[in-house]
């Protein structure tokens, strides 16, 4: 392999040319699969290949402004086939992509600080006619909705053209988030303009076939495959497309799942516990929740130590401030008592003190069974365990 010199001028290469792999690129002809409406399809891939980044343009109301900080980093160019025919095809294509890139470990992907960009090539043609029309590429599209909010517009603007008898040119445009428009940038060169010829400052590079073998060993676990796990664990489909999606948490979960209810846990981090982070603006690597913590009290909640009700006052505490499970329970006064000898000696005091309740229980009424509980809870001082004292407390009225 070897890199190549693309030459151009343009104010976002300020040395007028570009390194990167145009004879010899690092991947061809590959495939990723989307899902839609419940069926695969497949988008090919045609090449993937590195090259150096450019300087960032900053476009204003009255000129461009260049930051120069990106210029010459290495990056990925993933480029796929004209298999996409819709918006949504798109956006899943690129959901997809970024899914894998961020469990391989590439980068984090984020759009929106352009660790991930995205540009979309629009080429217009009749149902009937096989050859594809005129491509128009769009640039500077800072998310996956607006992927879709940029090839949507550029449909409509293309269509009317087409409409009126004109032609379309083949050129770069950008897409103004403001206006929700895309905007010509420049017309766009041939590849003979860019006159590619060898870089020579950089030697010819091979990769080995063992080098290639410990990669393919070394492959971290793919959401495909954890989708599958996870589901076969008796996860609901909702939970398991939270959490894949959350890298973070993902690995949070694998590394609990061993020694933990995996519905309990995938229930608490997907209802309670993102909850919690959404409300204080939080991240999953800024909550100061430890695995431990959250371990001991699903513990606690399956062994009805702790009802459902507590489990929500403990975890904001867990995840803003951290600390000690059993020191915060002892704190809160949240141990629940589940001993029956110690239960039955309140279910006794309380039923004496309020014989009514038994000529209710005797003719039916229900409020009687809600109002014994309700006085145990507050002889307990809430600690008592509620579905215990229910079933021990109905024994004890049938007595009666």
């Amino acid at each position: 392999m070897h890199f190549d010199r693309k030459n151009y001028f343009y104010p976002d290469l300020p040395k007028g040319y570009q390194i990167t792999q145009q004879q010899t690129p690092i991947g061809t002809d590959g495939y990723i699969e989307i899902e839609l409406d419940g069926k695969t399809k497949k988008i090919r891939l045609e090449r993937m290949h590195i090259e150096e980044d450019t300087c960032k343009s900053i476009h204003t109301k009255h000129l461009t402004l260049l930051n120069f900080n990106r210029a010459g980093v290495p990056l990925i160019e993933i480029v796929s086939r004209p298999d996409m025919t819709s918006d949504i095809e798109a956006m899943k294509y690129v959901e997809k992509l970024r899914e894998i890139l961020l469990y391989l470990g590439i980068s984090d992907v984020k759009i929106e600080e352009g660790s991930m960009r995205c540009d979309v090539n629009i080429s217009l043609h009749e149902e009937t006619d096989e050859k594809l029309g005129t491509k128009v590429e769009i640039k500077n599209i800072g998310s996956i909705s607006n992927i879709g909010v940029a090839i949507n517009y550029e449909i409509k603007r293309q269509t009317e053209l087409l409409k009126n008898g004109q032609k379309i040119i083949e050129e770069t445009r950008r897409f103004d988030d403001k206006t929700m428009t895309t905007i010509s940038m420049r017309v766009k060169e041939t590849g003979n303009d860019y006159r590619y010829f060898p870089e020579p400052d950089l030697p010819y590079f091979k990769l080995s076939e063992e080098w290639i073998k410990n990669v393919e060993a070394d492959m971290p676990i793919m959401p495909e495959i954890l989708r599958e796990k996870y589901k076969s664990l008796g996860i609901n489909d909702k939970n398991i497309k939270t959490i894949v999606s959350n890298k973070p948490m993902c690995d949070f979960f694998e590394t609990m799942l061993k020694h933990t209810n995996p519905i309990i846990l995938s229930n608490l981090l997907t209802g309670d516990i993102i909850s919690i982070m959404n409300k204080h603006s939080l991240q999953f690597v800024d909550i100061k929740l430890t695995q431990e913590n959250l371990s001991n009290l699903i513990q606690a909640l399956e062994k009805n130590e702790i009802s459902s009700k507590q489990a929500k006052e403990i975890l904001p505490i867990l995840i803003l401030e951290g600390g000690n499970y059993e020191e915060l329970i002892q704190k809160l006064g949240f141990k629940q008592i589940s001993d029956t000898d110690s239960l039955l000696t309140m279910i006794h005091k309380v039923i004496k003190e309020n014989p009514a309740s038994i000529e209710d229980f005797k003719a039916g009424k229900d409020r009687a069974v809600k109002f014994l509980m309700g006085q145990i809870m507050k002889e307990s001082k809430g600690q008592a365990n509620p579905s215990l004292v229910n079933k021990l407390l109905t024994e004890e009225l049938k007595k009666y």
